[in-house]
């Protein structure tokens, strides 16, 4: 059926994928992971740091996609290479992690040792690296004239989806953070398996009519974004009863439905352009391109660099600190919200709140930064890597507005922070497909991200984790409450940022000449 084997029901397929992806809430089960197996806040942030080290290290996802779902692979039947068997290795490891760590947290199994503990979340983090991969390098393979867009939706709803578990977590496991991890055990993995086989690659020429629709998918999350949004700020200053909380949730759910109107109405508008134009346009099979049809080279040298050959990169290396930077202090602010909260005297609604509004904030720069960086290379003819230092700037006085710890803070800094982090996560993989080629872009941008761990554990546990556990030392139950508790640590993490501004910065002169080269041949490609 061609209603279900095309690149719009690929997008459909693979947003609601990202939509599972489940490790921006830890914040929502850390606290019973930390009571249940007697931890303190420096082995918490050990089993988060595993937590963005599974989550973000994604060369094995990097390396099996492009062995067996590679654009470049013999096609079979309609579709080119085999992305689902990608899923599939997601969604195992998805169970098996999040199963385990209701199994501990539950007390159905003996209280594990914490490295064992550390492998469990370690395991349902990585399988999210997996999801990524495939939906992001065939969104970029499907739509490679509207790179930045398609990743900022995939990016963007994998954002997203805190905000929507967080309203799951309060309606379907009525705010039980024990099964909610059960839930996360059997959601993620039936969502990718259901809809793994959708997830392909086509090889299509209606590149000059797709973005209207592709920003009709934008409209709908900024919707959801929006809704979710109004709701957090209700609930903060009224009680619903439960019915109205069902029926917000059942609404969210019926508008992430929604994309799939949008997929039916794109594959007939290019249906009946291809019929009306009288050119021969199979989709979902591979055609033999024209020079006219080839998609433009967009690798210095005119060639794909291997993951080996970009290592041997100086700009390679740029972009790794860049990220330790971003990436790092980012998911360290992300994992360390519910503690920020209670040492500043939060509510537990608002800090739930927080981790809600967080995700739409993470959402809002996934999707902004993809879109905005797509206008400014082609409009402008500026370069990706300018948005990316002037991200990592902004993010650097959100550490410092957390650090100042007045009253509302968190609300301002995580939405500075969450805003500039989320934009690093679509930034990266379009540059990387930019500056070496689209051939190996999975193994190389998943090798790149591998900074984000790396940053969050020094971030976390050698930084915050450690101060923390020195002003709590001999306080009640090891806690610490007020603003002492993180303020050198923000401090600390605003000033990397701010390197990793000028580091990107390094990356966007380095490149200049480069990107205007890509805008030129866009533009004689376009007018061909």
């Amino acid at each position: 059926m061609e209603i279900f084997t095309n690149k719009w029901a690929a997008t459909v397929a693979s947003i609601w994928i990202q939509c599972s992806g489940t490790t921006y809430t830890f914040s929502l089960y850390s606290s019973v992971i930390k009571s249940t197996q007697g931890y303190n806040q420096s082995t918490l942030d050990t089993v988060a740091a595993f937590l963005d080290i599974g989550g973000d290290i994604g060369v094995l996802s990097g390396l099996l996609y492009s062995a067996v779902a590679s654009k470049h692979s013999p096609p079979s039947g309609t579709q080119l290479g085999r992305p689902w068997i990608v899923h599939l290795a997601g969604a195992v490891q998805s169970f098996v992690g999040y199963f385990f760590t209701w199994a501990a947290v539950a007390g159905v199994i003996p209280r594990p040792p914490v490295p064992a503990m550390c492998l469990f979340i370690f395991l349902a983090a990585h399988a999210q690296t997996f999801f990524n991969t495939a939906n992001v390098v065939c969104g970029i393979q499907n739509f490679p004239y509207h790179g930045g867009t398609i990743v900022g939706i995939m990016k963007g709803f994998n954002g997203l989806s805190g905000a929507i578990l967080v309203q799951a977590f309060d309606v379907v496991c009525e705010g039980n953070p024990t099964t909610y991890l059960l839930m996360l055990a059997l959601l993620t993995s039936f969502v990718s398996l259901s809809l793994m086989y959708f997830v392909r690659i086509y090889e299509t020429s209606t590149k000059s009519y797709d973005k209207n629709n592709l920003n009709a998918f934008s409209a709908i999350a900024l919707i959801i974004v929006a809704y979710r949004m109004i709701s957090i700020i209700l609930e903060n200053f009224f009680i619903f009863p439960s019915w109205a909380q069902t029926s917000s949730f059942i609404l969210v759910l019926l508008l992430l439905v929604s994309p799939l109107g949008i997929a039916i109405k794109a594959q007939r508008d290019d249906s009946q352009r291809v019929d009306s134009s009288g050119t021969e346009d199979h989709l979902g099979y591979e055609k033999v391109p024209s020079s006219d049809d080839k998609p433009l080279k967009q690798t210095v040298g005119d060639r794909d660099m291997n993951l080996l050959q970009a290592i041997g990169t100086l700009d390679f290396w740029l972009l790794f600190i860049a990220m330790v930077c971003g990436m790092g202090t980012g998911a360290a602010t992300i994992n360390n919200m519910s503690q920020l909260g209670q040492s500043l005297g939060y509510k537990t609604k608002e800090i739930n709140s927080l981790v809600a509004l967080l995700s739409i904030w993470n959402f809002l720069g996934r999707l902004g930064a993809g879109y905005v960086s797509d206008l400014l290379l082609h409009e402008r003819r500026v370069g990706r890597p300018l948005l990316m230092a002037i991200t990592l700037a902004i993010m650097g006085f959100g550490h410092i507005i957390i650090a100042s710890g007045f009253s509302g803070n968190l609300y301002f800094g995580s939405f500075l922070v969450g805003i500039c982090f989320g934009s690093q996560w679509s930034l990266l993989p379009i540059i990387t497909s930019e500056i070496f080629g689209i051939g190996h872009v999975a193994t190389i941008f998943n090798t790149i991200t591998t900074a984000s761990p790396v940053g969050s554990y020094i971030f976390s546990v050698k930084v915050i984790g450690y101060i923390y556990d020195k002003e709590a030392f001999g306080e009640e139950d090891n806690s610490c409450f007020g603003t002492h508790c993180f303020m050198l640590s923000f401090l600390i993490m605003a000033f990397v940022a701010f390197f990793g501004c000028l580091v990107a910065l390094i990356v966007f002169f380095r490149t200049k000449r480069f990107y205007q080269l890509v805008v030129l041949g866009r533009l004689e490609h376009s007018i061909r």
